[in-house]
């Protein structure tokens, strides 16, 4: 049973310009996702859709096997956790009572909706994702990496099938960064039947429990699959539009610039150009 399916999937704008062009998708439980593509390439409006926010305009979807069109979207939708870095939290609350808030679904507590057994949820919530120590924390002192992991376990209050965060390491530094990674790795390791997808602009923010990837480039399916299928130099380079190299090492990756750009509509072998020298004038 699969936790998406999207079958043809395609979403326009009210002037008919297109956003999703027939992407096929299944992502199956417990398998972890990454969604790569520059800006523009509809990432944000394929999320959407994973997270019961938006109908297609054409094509089928399933969602934690509801269909689109015959199911209960707010029930599907409080199946399904989502981690947005510009998800508004109320800085006079304590690490603990945004976690809480999670339960509810609001951005305000609903005190008498939580019990003790509640509040030692939030807390196991917060362990898992390393956060242990910052239950009783104000929020406004916890650092920008701190509050991302807040806010995997508030997503995670609900015990979700589907995890989704867009651009969870967005802002953070190297750190921060590594932590958060850690705190990834641990979930799948205590919840491997949770689905994830990752939203990211860079191959270095991938967890190495990351086992597939999908690129996505104007709206169009470039390559989904195995991570290692997907993630080559000639997929990555074709997804960003300029020559990229690759690298895996031990379940972490990074691509960099081969230099040059990407000359489009050109054959394979002629299309990277060398970059351009300086002018004698132009320096850094």
């Amino acid at each position: 049973m699969a936790a998406v399916d999207l079958r043809d999937v395609r979403v326009w704008t009210p002037e008919r310009v297109g956003i999703l062009n027939g992407i096929t998708w299944r992502v199956g439980r417990g398998e972890q996702w990454a969604l790569l593509g520059p800006n523009g390439s509809g990432k944000s409006t394929l999320l959407s859709i994973a997270a019961a926010a938006r109908h297609p305009s054409a094509g089928e979807a399933w969602v934690l096997d509801g269909r689109f069109g015959k199911t209960d979207m707010a029930a599907l939708r409080a199946r399904i956790g989502v981690v947005d870095p510009s998800q508004k939290i109320l800085a006079w609350l304590t690490a603990e009572d945004v976690v809480l808030t999670g339960l509810t679904a609001t951005i305000r507590p609903l005190w008498e909706r939580y019990g003790p057994a509640d509040r030692e949820r939030a807390r196991q919530s917060l362990a898992l994702v390393g956060g242990d120590g910052l239950a009783e924390r104000p929020i406004a002192t916890c650092s920008q990496g701190e509050r991302q992991r807040v806010r995997i376990a508030r997503a995670l209050m609900n015990d979700p099938d589907l995890l989704l965060l867009d651009e969870p390491a967005f802002g953070l530094d190297l750190p921060a960064r590594e932590a958060l990674i850690a705190a990834l790795v641990a979930l799948h390791e205590e919840r491997p039947n949770l689905a994830c997808i990752l939203v990211t602009h860079h191959l270095e923010e991938l967890p190495p429990t990351t086992g597939h990837a999908l690129l996505l480039r104007s709206g169009a399916l470039v390559a989904a699959g195995p991570i290692r299928r997907v993630l080559t130099s000639d997929r990555v380079s074709e997804c960003f539009g300029i020559p990229v190299e690759v690298e895996e090492r031990h379940g972490r990756w990074t691509a960099r610039s081969a230099g040059g750009w990407l000359r489009s509509g050109a054959p394979a072998a002629e299309r990277y150009l060398p970059a351009p020298p300086l002018d004698d004038d132009e320096g850094f």
